[in-house]
């Protein structure tokens, strides 16, 4: 875990998170952990830093959970659930081949569905997945 410096107060064991921890998408089991005082903040954090992927909120606050929901840009949202769950199988897509979180992406004639994309939500009450 890295973290920080409130959230070392919280986990003192836990290094130091430094800029280049927010915009790192870690392919090992690492974890950047910010506090943040606000929801506001949190959004503007992800708004930041984040790669579009995939985002979740823990919470038993309907409105903030609906606001997150909203206002964050990422292809996968969730609720209460685990950011594990955001795969092509698991949706019911089939095997994934690919991952992408770009907007528009047609080649070719393009008609409406070229020109729309998806948002997933998830809503869940403590799920994981293992």
């Amino acid at each position: 875990m890295r973290g920080c410096e409130r959230a070392r107060a919280i986990v003192p064991a836990m290094t130091p998170a430094t800029e280049a921890d927010w915009y790192e998408e870690y392919l090992a089991p690492i974890l950047a952990i910010r506090v943040v005082d606000t929801l506001d903040a949190a959004i503007d954090h992800i708004a930041a830093y984040g790669s579009q992927h995939t985002d979740a909120i823990v919470t038993e606050d309907y409105s903030a959970a609906m606001r997150f929901l909203r206002e964050v840009d990422s292809s996968s949202v969730m609720v209460n659930a685990s950011t594990r769950f955001a795969d092509g199988f698991e949706y019911g897509l089939g095997a994934e081949i690919g991952i992408s979180t770009n907007k528009l992406h047609a080649r070719g004639p393009v008609g409406l569905e070229g020109l729309t994309s998806r948002k997933w939500v998830v809503f869940g009450s403590g799920q994981i997945r293992t």
